[in-house]
């Protein structure tokens, strides 16, 4: 049967899908270790309780002294002190230097520090003299207290996910534990008789299961909880008590395959009977079906979703179709229900290497990988149920509506680190 229900468009969809996931935003949030906090979602701003660095110290090794004390290169100047890093050195005597180390606390009196390599020391009492075979300016070698970090500053912003450089800058404000929200919790099934797990003997007709295993694997790149329920059979009753089942206690259905409009796909009716579901036919390429909704809990009144109800999108079987709208659509969802910003990864304008004279009139996400020369090769097959083009591929081409493509042109190109990361 032909659907011929307008498209929406793909950032229509999008704005639709932010905007419900928003309305039922995770409010819980808890306090963890710094430590274990990568790729948690901040709750609230990290402010800085010092400054960074918390006083003026070296960036290299060498000797810290006045420079007007140097009226030309190769100066004499006995060594008053030592200062490694981690210690505090005592004001600078006039006339005199201080051997410091990268890291060290410069002390009151140097404004400048020159490199140990243009320095020559010299034997004698105590700490002995250094020769300065070059005369600095001032500031020169000196890292200001709060370059880098002004006390007081907000350092990460509420809604951040939390990279590993991220956790780096919290604590070198002493933040030990960082308020988070809860994962999102989702639940995830396949529905189709036709699924087999790998491992099982293939009986004819049947194909294994590989969007269960790549999208939890999405899922759980993107720091979710997830719940596998496994395959549901091709029936209405056993779908519907899968969806039940699933919104007891999860923020999030994610299901694949039965959004088309086969006789034998009863995922829609099912979640139309157990909740509010919409039908989207979405101008993109892969990836045109979406269902999108709230199922009721099983606490609910019966008279429909509220705000206390489980999120619901269906993706299509196709599996290329499925990674790439997980992508775009699910984790758009994610975002939402974690309080971060909206919107896809900015592109990247990179060359193609590769012709595309027949573009589709729905958007179309084409997969890509960088070469050595720094433009982007085609994969051979753009059919939605080749997956190999998605292991192949480091990232896709997002192209217009009805745009060919000519080899040296410039095209929008979307890391998949990116998009899964994000």
């Amino acid at each position: 049967m032909n659907d011929r229900r307008p498209m929406l468009s793909l950032d229509e969809a999008l704005a639709r899908l932010q905007a419900g996931a928003a309305a039922q935003a995770i409010a819980e949030s808890e306090s963890v270790s710094t430590f274990d906090a990568l790729g948690r979602v901040l709750a609230a701003d990290v402010c800085s309780a010092i400054a960074v660095p918390p006083a003026d110290n070296t960036s290299m090794d060498g000797y810290a002294l006045r420079a007007a004390d140097l009226a030309a290169p190769g100066a004499m100047l006995p060594v008053s002190q030592r200062i490694p890093a981690g210690h505090v050195g005592q004001p600078l005597l006039a006339g005199t230097a201080a051997r410091i180390f990268t890291g060290g606390q410069v002390p009151p009196g140097a404004d400048a520090v020159v490199l140990q390599e243009h320095c020559v020391p010299v034997a004698g009492e105590g700490l002995g003299a250094v020769r300065v075979d070059r005369v600095p300016a001032p500031g020169q070698w000196i890292r200001r207290r709060g370059e880098d970090v002004t006390q007081g500053a907000v350092v990460l912003v509420r809604g951040q996910r939390l990279t590993p450089q991220a956790l780096g800058l919290a604590a070198s404000v002493g933040a030990g534990t960082l308020s988070v929200r809860r994962r999102p919790r989702v639940a995830l099934f396949s529905s189709g008789d036709e699924l087999v797990m790998p491992g099982e003997p293939l009986r004819p007709g049947a194909i294994y299961n590989s969007n269960r295993f790549m999208l939890r694997g999405l899922l759980l790149a993107a720091g979710c909880e997830v719940s596998d329920l496994g395959i549901v059979p091709d029936r209405l009753d056993a779908t519907r008590a899968a969806l039940r089942q699933a919104a007891l206690a999860h923020d999030l259905i994610v299901t694949s395959g039965g959004v088309s409009s086969g006789e034998e796909d009863h995922l829609k009716p099912a979640a139309r009977a157990e909740g509010q579901v919409e039908d989207w036919q979405i101008a993109m390429k892969p990836g045109k079906p979406l269902a999108f909704g709230r199922i009721r809990r099983a606490h609910g009144d019966g008279k429909g979703a509220g705000p206390g109800d489980a999120l619901f999108i269906g993706l299509p079987g196709n599996p290329v179709s499925s990674f790439v709208t997980c992508l775009l659509a699910v984790s758009t969802v994610l975002r939402a229900l974690q309080g971060m910003a909206a919107g896809l990864p900015q592109a990247v304008p990179l060359r193609a290497a590769f012709d595309w004279p027949r573009p589709d009139r729905r958007r179309e996400f084409l997969r890509v990988r960088l070469n050595d020369q720094g433009a982007l090769e085609l994969f051979p097959s753009q059919s939605s149920g080749v997956l190999t083009s998605a292991v192949w591929a480091d990232g896709l081409v997002d192209n217009p509506p009805g745009q060919a493509i000519a080899r040296g042109d410039t095209v929008r190109y979307l890391p998949l680190a990116a998009l899964i990361s994000r």
